[in-house]
């Protein structure tokens, strides 16, 4: 609800507070007096985009306030939350404009773009202008209204729950179908090419292990030249390196009995000669088993060939990478002979799924079938209240296939003269029609669903007398369970409301200023008064005014 409007250096006003009551408060004032301002105003806050011409001073920043209050906190916590704000149960908005037309929009001093702006604003408040009833002939406010009136709303969780469950299956169904369609084409290519890896039957890291092997056998005689000629160094020459260690160890044992700092010296000359010993015993070793061995270096060359062949076949160069094609080939030729499997698994999850989403689309198309007609006839008893006798609202439901609202299309069919030629709204009624017809439905469906702060402009355009009576009631009904706020110029209208702002002109100095003030009881009566009959009231008009008012 929305308690305060704080405006300052806005067009023609300097500054200016607004407080505003929790029912119907009802705004009048002459023509020009600026009751559209407060409007714009108001609008700025909301999020309509403005421009430098707003500000009154150039030399200071317009700045638009308003303060609400979150009765249901909860219904804002996702908003909230999703932007990074502290939810509280009094809401600022506060809208900055400088001279230069740069904007700025804070919720609670926390700065916000416009769209974050307008996001929330329209859950807190509906203004309703003339251009906003076009509204109405869109499909998604009209299943909105009934299915608010047919009381869906669990029926319509429950039904967009299995709806996209069903949805999700049955894509997962024709994902499944083309599959196999891909796997048809290609299974016997694949099968080839996983048949040629299994054959060659590669262990991990094997050609790069054979490259090396090959590397090796190539060069055998060359490796043993090698051997024989370190083996002959360290223990067959004439003075081998083995002899020679040995006879430094015998050296050193002959001193070390006279000075005990040799003896470390000595331990690790005799662990070397171990050691060189050990060395040369292994590359006789080596010596013995090397031997060019023609055949085995054919039989490495031929599978490295194969192993090559693979590698430019598949555009990769390692065994790791063929193991791999391997092993995915594997699996997708294992997923062939599952899929025909999976497909029938899921044609019977999807005609299962189809047919529950069948009753749950039909139980929420009776409700609204069933409410269509007392909707209909509801709104035309409102509308012969408010001075149109021969309109007529007709609901139509059509049958379409399942969505994610159900299997209706919902049209609001219209016929303003009685002529029992129906067609859509937006085609056949005029802008007074959309506005009334509008305020008749919201009146019906603000009982049933929590509207926000609801504000009509002007929605008194082209009625008078009774109608416009009428229209004050069901206004007045409206703000006994919600905020409203409405500009008028009936008298009729201005009566019912809570609350009696009027917006006037003031000259002070060279400058025009717009101002808004409460009027109190007796100020209503007269000024209500100065709506049916001019200035200076006449006696009777003052007895109309009171009449109304009582």
């Amino acid at each position: 609800m929305l308690t305060q409007l704080d405006i300052q250096n806005y067009i023609l006003i300097d500054e200016l507070q607004i407080n505003l009551s929790s029912q119907l408060t009802v705004i009048t004032g002459e023509t020009g007096a600026g009751k559209s301002i407060i409007m714009g105003a108001l609008g700025l806050i909301l999020g309509d985009r403005a421009d430098s011409s707003v500000c009154r001073n150039p030399e200071k920043k317009c700045v638009i306030e308003g303060t609400f209050t979150l009765p249901n906190k909860n219904n804002y916590t996702a908003f909230f939350e999703a932007n990074d704000l502290d939810l509280a149960d009094e809401l600022i908005i506060r809208r900055e404009i400088n001279a230069q037309g740069k904007s700025r929009a804070f919720i609670n001093d926390t700065p916000i773009n416009l769209t974050e702006l307008r996001q929330l604003t329209s859950q807190l408040v509906d203004l309703h202008q003339q251009f906003d009833t076009l509204t109405l002939g869109e499909m998604e406010f009209q299943r909105t209204v009934l299915d608010a009136l047919a009381n869906v709303h669990k029926d319509l969780e429950t039904y967009q729950s299995s709806f996209f469950q069903w949805k999700a299956d049955t894509k997962h169904l024709i994902e499944l179908i083309e599959q196999k369609e891909n796997f048809d084409q290609t299974v016997a290519y694949k099968s080839h090419l996983l048949e040629e890896l299994t054959a060659l039957d590669l262990q991990e890291n094997e050609l790069e292990q054979l490259e090396l092997d090959l590397k090796f056998m190539e060069h055998a005689a060359e490796i043993k030249a090698q051997l024989a000629q370190s083996i002959h160094a360290l223990d067959e020459s004439d003075q081998p390196i083995l002899q020679q260690i040995k006879q430094i160890a015998h050296n050193l044992e002959s001193i070390a009995k006279y000075q005990n700092d040799f003896d470390p010296l000595l331990e690790r000359l005799k662990a070397a000669q171990i050691e060189l010993a050990d060395i040369a015993s292994e590359l006789s070793t080596w010596q013995d088993k090397i031997d060019f061995d023609a055949a085995k270096i054919i039989t490495i060359q031929e599978r490295l060939s194969q192993g090559y062949h693979l590698q430019k076949k598949h555009k990769v160069q390692s065994t790791a990478a063929l193991l791999e094609i391997q092993q995915t080939l594997s699996k997708d030729l294992e997923e062939v002979l599952h899929i025909d499997e999976a497909i029938e698994t899921y044609t019977k999850k999807v005609a299962t799924a189809e047919k529950a989403l069948t009753e749950l689309a039909t139980h929420l198309s009776d409700k609204r079938n069933k409410q269509a007609a007392p909707f209909a006839k509801q709104v035309n008893h409102l509308l012969h209240q408010v001075g149109m006798p021969n309109a007529q609202l007709k609901v139509q439901l059509d049958k379409v296939p399942f969505n994610q609202f159900g299997i209706d299309k919902i049209d609001f069919l219209f016929d303003a003269n009685n002529t029992d030629k129906f067609e859509p709204i937006k085609k056949v009624a005029s802008g007074g029609e959309l506005s009334r017809l509008m305020l008749c439905i919201k009146s019906l469906v603000g009982k049933s669903i929590d509207l926000p702060t609801m504000i009509f402009d002007e929605i008194d355009s082209g009625i008078s007398g009774e109608p416009a009576k009428q229209v004050g009631l069901l206004l007045q009904e409206l703000g006994q369970a919600r905020q409203v706020l409405c500009i008028t110029h009936q008298p009729q209208i201005a009566a019912k409301g809570q609350a009696h702002l009027y917006v006037y002109k003031a000259q002070e100095g060279n400058t025009t200023h717009t101002h808004v003030r409460t009027l109190a009881a007796d100020e209503r009566v007269i000024h209500i008064a100065r709506m049916i009959g001019g200035d200076p009231p006449t006696k009777a008009a003052m007895e109309h005014a009171q009449e109304l008012l009582s």
